[in-house]
């Protein structure tokens, strides 16, 4: 509910002057060997440059470095995430879509995209904690999948234990198939919810989602972002 590594390859062995290989080595030792100390160029007396003693680790721990920037880089803090259904995918997409195209509040995401092939709660921590606020998208189906139950009371959960996420939660009734009120869990019940279908639905959208808020939220990620990428290099 975020954005290579430089190598130097090897030099290919040379072959000059239309010599074979074995002809040109031949001839070097027998000049090597009837020359003196002093009649040697000094490339071949040079000692190794330092770039060439570096252990192996330091030039590791630099492209491992120009990794950690160009994650930085690619991670971006969402506006918003929608949690959603299985069976409602297609509605929470056609939500992100009003809310990044009408309203302009983008980037943002649906449960429905986090990475495959990892653990639920791993996304659901990361949607939760990665945008600014959590959309749950009150549809019928909403009740009938315990998925959706252990999503929105953790998100809650989240809410109220970091004070930076006080009202981050969005309960939102859309368009098609919305949950009816009588229905809805007591917990959401006392948060005013988004209500596609009300006329003063603009109004809403402009008053939670205010630039401020986000900017405060992204500014606190970012420190907590540093702070653990620090104590893993420490």
């Amino acid at each position: 509910m975020g954005v290579g590594k430089s190598k130097i390859d090897p030099c290919p062995l040379s072959l000059s002057w239309g010599k074979s290989p074995g002809v040109e080595m031949s001839q070097r030792r027998q000049e090597s060997a009837s020359k003196k100390p002093d009649d040697l160029p000094l490339s071949d007396l040079a000692e190794p440059s330092p770039k060439a003693l570096a252990p192996t680790g330091e030039g590791e721990g630099a492209e491992d470095r120009g990794d950690t920037s160009e994650e930085e880089e690619d991670e971006v803090f969402l506006k918003f995430v929608i949690l959603h259904a299985e069976d409602d995918t297609d509605e929470a997409l056609r939500v992100q879509n009003v809310l990044q195209n009408d309203f302009g509040i983008k980037p943002g995401i649906v449960f429905a995209e986090m990475p495959c092939g990892r653990q639920h709660l791993q996304n659901l921590d990361d949607a939760v904690n990665g945008s600014a606020w959590t959309i749950l998208l009150l549809t019928e189906n909403f009740l009938r999948d315990t998925w959706c139950k252990f999503q929105f009371y953790t998100s809650l959960m989240n809410s109220v234990n970091r004070q930076h996420k006080y009202n981050s939660v969005i309960p939102m009734r859309p368009l098609n198939n919305p949950l009816p009120r009588e229905r809805t869990p007591f917990a959401l019940r006392t948060i005013n919810a988004l209500e596609e279908e009300s006329r003063g639905f603009p109004t809403q959208v402009e008053r939670i989602f205010q630039e401020s808020v986000y900017q405060i939220q992204q500014s606190l990620w970012k420190e907590t972002k540093s702070s653990v990428r620090r104590q893993v290099i420490s």
